[in-house]
């Protein structure tokens, strides 16, 4: 009699703590809708001041480049493109290298090996190719109307297609994606990028292709069009960044069965069996 009370009290008392217990666990927050834009408030959010918002966090840096670039045309600005160009032409003068046809597409090298060798990137594949895509198109139509419309004569006197850079574009387009695909794991393969992208804006003007206020006009469209190809991306391929491990965001609980004894009516003592789904 008294080892069956004694069971009977045992059962009692981890029954109640098993469901204090179940009652201090807070369930976890319903994952986000990942068919919305990312610049989309989601259903029944405070949202945010527009000044706050992300897409025109995205938008500062790229505007303050080709804000910059039009204000030194020709000989505007307190340091115009002219006097960019007379500078080079003084110290670098008949300067010549074709690196920047090939150095322009270095960041995405950069990004290859660093996939090759194991690191995650923050998207996966199929939606990095999508986004690569994406964001490719936006950067070669901007440019391309942009140098149509402008119709500005390059500094060597070749072409009316100087405004903006395209191999600046380029190369900061990919050098930005570079940079969102692996700031998780460092900052640094951003760093070696935009350093990359830097040389290409460079060059052009050395080698006397480009004026200043095209290299950079060119920087920000090419980050530009990165931010608006991820902030505008929906994720129905593939995986979403905050599902796939090692890339700075925790994976969401797996559903998981729990039991635990109960004492049944009449003195009896069974098993509670229960199925968690998170």
């Amino acid at each position: 009699m008294f080892k069956a009370s004694a069971l009977k009290s045992f059962v009692l008392a981890f029954s109640l703590l098993a469901h204090v217990a179940q009652a201090q666990v807070l369930p976890p927050a319903p994952p986000a809708d990942s068919t919305l834009h990312k610049y989309q408030t989601p259903p029944g959010a405070v949202p945010w001041p527009w000044y706050r918002g992300k897409l025109v966090r995205a938008s500062v840096v790229p505007a303050v480049l080709i804000g910059y670039g039009i204000s030194v045309v020709d000989g505007h600005g307190f340091y115009s493109s002219y006097d960019a160009r007379r500078d080079i032409q003084r110290h670098f003068p008949g300067f010549s290298n074709h690196l920047d046809d090939y150095l322009q597409w270095s960041p995405y090298l950069e990004l290859g090996a660093v996939l090759a060798f194991g690191v995650e990137g923050r998207n996966d594949r199929a939606n990095l190719a999508l986004i690569l895509a994406k964001s490719e198109a936006l950067m070669l139509g901007s440019v391309y109307i942009m140098k149509v419309s402008t119709n500005h004569l390059r500094p060597d006197g070749s072409d009316y297609r100087s405004f903006p850079s395209g191999h600046t574009a380029q190369a900061f387009l990919a050098a930005s994606i570079v940079h969102t695909e692996l700031r998780d794991k460092s900052q640094w393969y951003g760093v070696g990028a935009y350093a990359l992208a830097s040389t290409v804006g460079a060059f052009r003007m050395l080698n006397n292709k480009h004026w200043e206020a095209d290299v950079f006009a060119g920087a920000g469209v090419g980050i530009l069009s990165a931010h608006l190809a991820y902030l505008s991306h929906r994720y129905r391929w593939g995986r979403r960044p905050a599902a796939r491990p090692g890339v700075g965001a925790s994976l969401p609980p797996r559903p998981t069965w729990q039991w635990f004894p109960a004492l049944l009516p009449g003195g009896g003592v069974g098993l509670t069996v229960r199925w968690l789904n998170h």
